[in-house]
């Protein structure tokens, strides 16, 4: 089929011009779909996101509600989470539950690879590496960029971007290299106009031979490495190791080895017990944002090797008092991050939930890519090719990654960058919205579908009808926004 356009920009200009005829079709599909009435708003692609979070199981909420009630020390309950993180991973781990996950970034960061602040002396300056992957204004803001070049990639993503917003979160005399992986490309996408990272096709060894190099020639100021903790091939780690580690991961864990820095995963979609297995991939800490795919209150977790983790616990004021104690939960550092009790029984919940009963979350996930490959393949024809379609255990999500639609020759599904979803010109997301639906991530020609807004019942159970609803809608969505785009005659 010959391209419509000459050129990409052309097509987002189409696009942008055509929004109130793309949504008004969006909103008369929803109905037709039978998304109306109170499942209007009430159901959502996706309970992992910050700004709408899924709902509590039944369990977590008592948890919750029974420790607001009680006297319980939250020292008691820093040690519970500790000890079922032990049971699971080991003794030679350990654990901190923190406000957010990105506290937990912001902690690790600051304690693992800032330089000190005290002592005599100019201060000198340390450098961290993290693969120029999806997301880099979380895992890759914490320094300045280097090379000089890259100095844009986080200016203008988050709400409120600029000094207070996302410069503001840079650790002192920390800088950031950013290396691009083996296989990954960076063509412009969007009606916000911007590279779009397309992780797909990563080479996990010949990117770990890169990042030795520029490793060595940065020897004397590296100070650590970092990356995302996902297991799919639309973040660049569908290949796994013998044991299910993503290669890529594990290569950055021997270098951290080699070099004596720590290597700090930002797992924030991820689960712990269920996902991504810090003792495979080497990583000393791992966070995660325990309010996504976990099924907590609003909270990080920081699980790591036990030698950076007393540093980090100690930051957090719950490593222990002055006069000698295994445990405390006091001033700090870092006070402004403490969870609170109710989170901590929450988190401890849910916790038990996913370690003793795993078989609830995966029963939901099997449940939800059943449904989702079935309502793909109602599709047209001409739209089903070159999709990806991958189950995380690590997300509890069904990633859909389009980007390969897209050949030398014709243009494909179009995409919308990062800058799109804060500018609100995120047409796959705004469909989602004006459908009645609570939307997902859906940048990068990746989207993410996982449970937990209206299609799971009390107990975390997949709910049939209503899930299969949701993921017609995104279908559809993508149906009309492609019709608009010329794909469709």
């Amino acid at each position: 089929m010959a391209n419509k356009f000459k050129f990409k920009y052309q097509l987002y200009k189409h696009l942008q011009a055509s929004q109130a005829a793309i949504y008004a079709e969006a909103r008369q599909a929803a109905e037709e779909i039978g998304v109306k009435g109170d499942l209007k708003n009430n159901l959502g692609l996706t309970g992992a996101v910050s700004g709408c979070h899924g709902l509590l199981a039944s369990e977590v909420d008592r948890a919750m509600s029974d420790s607001a009630r009680k006297v319980i020390p939250s020292a008691v309950l820093d040690e519970k989470i500790r000890e079922l993180v032990k049971e699971y991973y080991g003794d030679g781990y350990d654990a901190a539950l923190i406000s957010t996950c990105e506290a937990g970034i912001n902690v690790a960061y600051d304690v693992l690879c800032m330089p000190p602040t005290l002592g005599r002396g100019e201060p000198y300056r340390a450098r961290y590496i993290a693969p120029y992957e999806r997301h880099m204004h979380h895992q890759g803001a914490y320094g300045r960029p280097f090379p000089p070049k890259y100095k844009e990639v986080n200016a203008e993503r988050g709400e409120a971007a600029g000094e207070y917003g996302v410069q503001g979160k840079r650790a002192f005399n920390l800088d950031t290299i950013f290396v691009k992986p083996v296989g990954a490309t960076y063509e412009c996408h969007g009606i916000k106009y911007n590279p779009i990272p397309n992780m797909l096709h990563v080479d996990a060894s010949k990117t770990i031979e890169r990042i030795e190099e520029i490793s060595a020639r940065h020897a004397d100021t590296l100070a650590g490495y970092a990356s995302l903790g996902y297991d799919t091939p639309g973040y660049g780690y569908g290949e796994k190791d013998r044991n299910g580690a993503p290669s890529l991961q594990r290569g950055l864990a021997k270098l951290a080895e080699k070099y004596d820095v720590p290597y700090i995963v930002d797992n924030a979609w991820g689960v712990p017990f269920l996902g991504t297995d810090i003792r495979q991939n080497g990583a000393d800490v791992m966070v995660y944002s325990m309010d996504k795919a976990a099924g907590a209150p609003t909270c990080g977790l920081i699980i790591g090797k036990e030698e950076p983790m007393v540093l980090i616990r100690r930051a957090l004021g719950i490593h222990g008092a002055r006069y000698g104690t295994l445990s405390s939960h006091g001033k700090a550092a870092y006070v402004g991050f403490d969870p609170g009790k109710e989170a901590l029984a929450g988190a401890l919940a849910a916790m038990r939930i996913l370690k003793d009963h795993p078989e609830v979350a995966s029963s939901a996930l099997d449940g939800l890519y059943k449904i989702v490959t079935e309502e793909f393949a109602m599709l047209p024809k001409k739209l089903q090719k070159g999709w990806n379609i991958f189950k995380s255990k690590n997300c509890l999500a069904v990633e859909l990654n389009y980007y390969d639609s897209w050949t030398e020759d014709e243009m494909g599904i179009p995409i919308f960058s990062i800058e799109d979803m804060y500018a609100g010109s995120n047409i796959v997301q705004n469909c989602m919205s004006q459908m009645g639906l609570v939307p997902t991530i859906g940048y990068d020609a990746n989207i993410m579908i996982s449970n937990g807004v209206g299609n799971l019942d009390e107990n975390g159970n997949l709910l049939e009808e209503p899930t299969r609803l949701i993921v017609r809608c995104c279908f559809k969505a993508i149906e009309i926004i492609s019709r608009h785009a010329g794909l469709l005659d």
